[in-house]
């Protein structure tokens, strides 16, 4: 019989429980309460047992060979032989049996059972009664065996069978058990609450979401997870506090450089056109506007980096956008002497239309054009913009020829002011935002972004859902 996926089965459950036991506060709580139940249960039981019968052997000895002899009695009261009728009496009122041996009367209540026979269940049982309880087998017999005076022998014991259906202590214990596992469960679940709204809690703000901190019902009460909630909603406010300061700080300096260089850049169009004083001129210009576009992408990243980024959505033919938008970053390419600089635009005919917002979709495909221009001076072939539709949604890749960049820089090149060390420097120009920028802009839309080295070159995978 082939038992592997089952096996296979019960061993990946065994290890999620495992797994989950070494990582819940709450079951490993709950456990040390069945434990502590359990143990509990068992030294109440096995002292109560002990303290019972060590007390009792004592007292009840003199009183059971009295008893023992008031029955005797009546089996004998008419005198002479023992009576049967007494003894069948005895054994219908009580549940105990009879044995009758002698000359003349020979007679069992039970045959099949001996007057012992509730003993020789547990044979060690019944040693250990017959020689701690009672001084031994002998003393045993010497209370419950009478002899008469004409010879017979009456001796008494225990029906068992009168016994089978007596409560079972072990099964009523462990119903408790039960009963006081699930109530410690219940309030340990209970008291551990608000754990759940404290991991949330924390989960929002780490998300940058501080609108909802964590509710008051977690807080009542002076223990530690009050106290842990409140540190919480604290240290939120807190972060909440330092961010909006620091937005407004860059939001002001933004717009507050916006005029100055407004002004520079007017004067320096101003200035006369001659050969001596052109070059400075149009470097002046580049400057002023690499400045104005480093301002536009500051500002733009704050808007989309927020918690609610809000976006202007419109169905939009992506693939006529894209085509805009390379014609416009070929136009605002410096001719080279050597080549004019371009790129290789494949579209899949179907792509469908999507609800997305046209600007920010512009700025993506913008920066990454510029990005892959920028670092394909040398390259065999000239970058590619692809866009592709997939399972997920639609695929944007733009890929260039270039260099490349050290794998362990891969994961930092869509951080904010992140220049990689080697060939894609300050010198070629950028100051670390496009690659953000358009992170920022597939997540606003619900997207992915990643980033690869294509040998040679590097691509860049923008996916927005469909």
């Amino acid at each position: 019989m082939n038992t592997g996926p089952t096996e296979h089965a019960t061993g990946s459950s065994w290890k999620r429980a495992k797994h989950r036991l070494a990582h819940s506060i709450k079951l490993r709580m709950v456990l040390v309460f069945l434990l502590l139940a359990a143990a509990m249960t068992f030294v109440f039981i096995t002292g109560a047992q002990r303290a019972f019968s060590i007390g009792w052997r004592e007292a009840a000895r003199p009183l059971l060979m009295d008893y023992v002899d008031h029955l005797t009695r009546e089996v004998t009261a008419q005198g002479g032989a023992p009576s049967i009728e007494s003894a069948r009496a005895i054994t219908e009122r009580l549940p105990l049996t009879v044995r009758i041996a002698g000359p003349q009367v020979n007679w069992a209540s039970h045959p099949d059972q001996g007057p012992n026979d509730w003993l020789r269940d547990n044979p060690e049982d019944a040693d250990r009664r017959g020689h701690e309880d009672w001084g031994g087998g002998k003393d045993w017999q010497r209370i419950l065996k009478r002899s008469t005076a004409d010879g017979h022998s009456i001796e008494f014991g225990i029906n068992g069978a009168a016994f089978e259906r007596r409560p079972r202590m072990v099964g009523y214990a462990l119903a408790a058990l039960l009963v006081l596992t699930l109530l410690a469960w219940l309030y340990v679940r209970r008291l551990l609450k608000p754990l759940d709204a404290i991991g949330a809690g924390a989960r929002r703000f780490g998300a940058g979401d501080f609108s909802q901190p964590i509710p008051e019902r977690c807080l009542h009460g002076p223990d530690e997870l009050g106290e842990l909630a409140a540190t919480i909603n604290t240290m939120g406010q807190d972060i909440h506090q330092m961010l909006d300061a620091k937005r407004a700080l860059l939001l002001a300096i933004s717009h507050e450089l916006r005029s100055p260089l407004t002004r520079a850049r007017l004067n320096t169009e101003l200035l006369p056109e001659t050969a001596e004083v052109n070059p400075q001129r149009e470097a002046l210009l580049r400057d002023l506007q690499e400045m104005a576009h480093l301002i536009t992408d500051l500002l733009e990243s704050e808007r989309l980096s927020g918690q609610h980024a809000a976006l202007q959505r419109e169905p939009v033919a992506l693939a006529a956008l894209a085509k805009e938008v390379v014609a416009d970053v070929l136009a605002r390419q410096p001719l080279r002497p050597d080549a004019r600089p371009e790129i290789i635009f494949q579209a899949d005919p179907k792509l469908p239309t999507l609800p997305l917002d046209p600007t920010r979709i512009r700025l993506l495909l913008r920066n990454l054009l510029d990005n892959a221009l920028r670092h394909s001076t040398g390259a065999p072939l000239p970058p590619e913009l692809h866009l592709r539709t997939g399972g997920q949604g639609i695929q944007i890749e733009v890929r260039d020829y270039g260099p490349g960049v050290p794998e362990d820089q891969i994961p930092h090149l869509a951080e904010p002011f992140f220049r990689p060390d080697t060939a894609r420097t300050r010198a070629q120009g950028g100051v670390g935002l496009g690659l953000h920028l358009c992170k920022l802009v597939a997540q606003a839309h619900g997207g992915t972004f990643a980033v690869r080295n294509a040998q040679p070159g590097l691509a860049v995978t923008v996916t927005l859902p469909g």
